[in-house]
């Protein structure tokens, strides 16, 4: 593998969990403001990035490529809003997307076929999350001030069930 696709492979390594912390620590905040379902919503979500890290590290592992780990950022932990929080795990997914592309670009470029093909898993993953996050903004928004309305949305969050995704190529 060359150089510069290794290291932002080793990079996403990072950033995949970092954005298991980022999820966890929102998972807290909410339950802290009440928001069980929310915070059960983000835990499932923190469960799918230790996944989707470990499905680089496993890659690069099946190639005979070394391994960086980095120091992972502490996230962030206060919020203003549920609102608020869907925002930012939406601008987090955009990142997350836009550093997949740049991989991905960086592939071609290097001829790197295999993991093109790899890669195709995680670009495809990216538009599910993107969507994810924005539908949670948008049921947030359409239950405006009506208490009743967010409660429901809240419970309906709840019922995320984690199923651990077979990371196609790794199996």
């Amino acid at each position: 593998m060359k150089k510069e696709l290794l290291k932002k492979m080793n990079k996403q390594i990072n950033l995949e969990y970092f954005s298991a912390f980022l999820y966890l620590a929102m998972a807290e905040w909410l339950l802290h403001q009440g928001y069980v379902g929310a915070s059960h919503w983000m835990a499932v979500q923190y469960r799918e990035e230790v996944l989707h890290a470990e499905g680089f590290y496993r890659y690069l592992q099946r190639i005979g490529e070394k391994i960086e780990l980095e120091a992972i950022e502490k996230p962030k932990k206060e919020w203003n809003s549920i609102l608020e929080v869907f925002e930012e795990a939406l601008e987090h997914e955009q990142l997350i997307t836009r550093s997949i592309y740049e991989i991905v670009d960086e592939a071609k470029k290097a001829g790197d076929y295999a993991a093109e093909r790899f890669l195709d898993w995680y670009v495809m993953e990216q538009v599910e999350e993107e969507q994810n996050q924005n539908d949670n903004i948008l049921g947030v928004q359409r239950a405006k001030d009506d208490v009743a309305a967010l409660l429901a949305f809240d419970t309906y969050l709840g019922t995320r069930e984690f199923g651990e995704e077979d990371i196609p190529y790794l199996e």
